[in-house]
């Protein structure tokens, strides 16, 4: 029986594409009802698209597969962006105004557009953090209604460069994929694994993934710091390939034997691990080989955060992704940074129903397109495929991906929470900021041009010239009025 009623996610991983389609229950949980996974190893590198033709043929792939499945036409999907280019800046937007001035919703939104249109070299802003508000020397997080004669908003500005948005937009647009919402697939992730009493308390989300690992640091709530490493569980596997195997041989041997933390007591320097039938490896080469190359994740892990909340991750660092499953990893984290408090995510928050094994696994590896998938509010599904038409459809027919359809175009002050506005929405949005701006233009022109002409008119009225005409024509009115 065709679905009618389904939110389908698609996350482009380093490792692997994923596509899910689910239905949200009433009460807030989730019935998956397909999973699709394609390789995506030759054409994304580090979470960024490298190769736009086979990273569209992939799409094409997954949302035919899911039709399949679905025995329904997808009209629109889901999207998480990631990748090793994003990181967080901070800005600050300052206004100086009139002596014991009421802040206004207005004075707000301005310093949110203000610092929403701010220009970086060869860098996009793709969401925006607000931080707190300075009213005067106070501290605000809704400074509406206080009066103030100085105002700063603080902004966590998230950023990616242009090409790799602009290749990842053309993607969608290739494979004529609407695109439902973009959303930032690091916050998604956090709001799908971290309580709320880890966000209030100040914690740091790690997610270890093939080729990159990302770093959320929240505190009161607010996300404060975001940034991708350019390491993962990948470059483990590679470091074992050294010892002279292939990489299939490495991933297996980092599955089975690899362990983030052993003691150097327990270590057999007699023992040998073995590659296949013929070969094997020094234990203690082994050893050191994975948890060298993890002492440096961890590293540059404990680099990325801020020093100043070193002592405000009262929640701890959340360990996440398929790179967190290894062994010992909590004690290493622990040895290394000296935060006791270390918890690993193998599952997201909401209440899942699934026959697929890869999600009922736990592992982590499915947390990020679970939490996009969460993050849906727009029925995705279309007409109920032909049963003749095996690939649901002539992909001509498919509408232009990306185009925003019957939704207004948003502002920048109008964007929600994590939200990623497409290449297509943000053209429509200038375009639409463009429009307003010449209109009020005209307007401001009309009002110049109508004020000139009255102080015209006023002048001409005051000349001397004028009052004298008057006063000879009141003069001759009298003179010629009957007794």
């Amino acid at each position: 029986m065709a679905a009618k009623d389904f939110i389908v996610a698609i996350e482009l991983g380093s490792s692997k594409m994923t596509g899910i389609a689910g239905r949200k229950n009433l009460d807030g949980s989730i019935n998956v009802l397909a999973v699709v996974r394609e390789d995506s190893s030759s054409f994304i590198r580090k979470g960024v698209v490298y190769n736009i033709d086979k990273t569209a043929l992939c799409l094409t792939n997954i949302v035919n597969k899911l039709t399949a499945q679905l025995k329904t036409k997808i009209t629109q999907v889901y999207v998480g962006v990631g990748g090793q280019s994003i990181r967080s800046v901070k800005n600050v937007i300052a206004r100086d105004l009139p002596s014991d001035t009421k802040v206004t919703q207005e004075v707000v939104i301005n310093l949110m557009d203000v610092n929403s249109n701010w220009r970086y070299p060869d860098q996009e802003i793709l969401d925006v953090a607000t931080q707190e508000y300075k009213v005067d020397s106070q501290t605000q997080i809704d400074p509406v209604g206080i009066q103030c004669s100085h105002i700063e908003g603080n902004f966590l500005n998230i950023l990616e460069r242009k090409t790799f948005y602009k290749n990842l937009n053309k993607c969608f647009e290739t494979a004529r994929i609407n695109v439902a919402e973009m959303y930032l697939a690091p916050l998604a992730l956090a709001d799908s694994v971290l309580t709320e009493a880890e966000k209030r308390s100040g914690c740091a989300l790690v997610d270890i993934g093939a080729d990159t690992t990302t770093v959320s640091v929240y505190s009161k709530n607010l996300l404060r710091h975001l940034a991708v490493i350019p390491l993962g569980s990948g470059n483990i596997t590679k470091d074992i390939a050294s010892l002279q195997m292939e990489e299939s041989d490495a991933e297996r041997m980092k599955l089975k034997y690899a362990c983030a933390y052993t003691d150097n007591s327990e270590i057999d320097n007699t023992m040998r691990l073995p590659i296949d039938t013929e070969r094997q490896v020094e234990s203690r080469k082994f050893i050191e080989i994975v948890e060298g190359r993890l002492e440096e994740i961890i590293e540059n892990v404990w680099c990325q955060i801020p020093s100043d909340y070193y002592d405000k991750l009262l929640g701890g660092i959340i360990l996440t992704g398929g790179g967190s499953n290894m062994k010992n990893i909590e004690k290493a984290f622990v040895n290394h940074t000296h935060i006791d408090k270390i918890r690993t995510a193998k599952f997201v928050t909401h209440s899942i129903t699934s026959t697929n094994s890869d999600i009922n696994a736990k592992n982590g590896t499915m947390n990020t397109v679970l939490g996009l998938l969460a993050k849906g509010d727009i029925n995705c599904a279309g007409e109920e495929v032909d049963p003749n038409d095996l690939f649901g459809g002539n992909q001509e027919d498919r509408p232009v991906a990306n185009d925003p359809g019957p939704k207004a175009p948003r502002q920048p002050s109008e964007k929600p929470e994590s939200v990623v506005l497409t290449e297509a929405e943000k053209q429509a949005a200038k375009e639409e900021a463009r429009r307003k701006r010449e209109e009020e233009e005209r307007v401001a022109r009309e009002k110049e041009e109508e004020e000139q002409r009255r102080l015209e008119e006023e002048r001409k009225a005051n000349s001397p010239l004028n009052k004298a005409l008057k006063w000879f024509k009141k003069t001759a009115n009298k003179l010629t009025e009957p007794e």
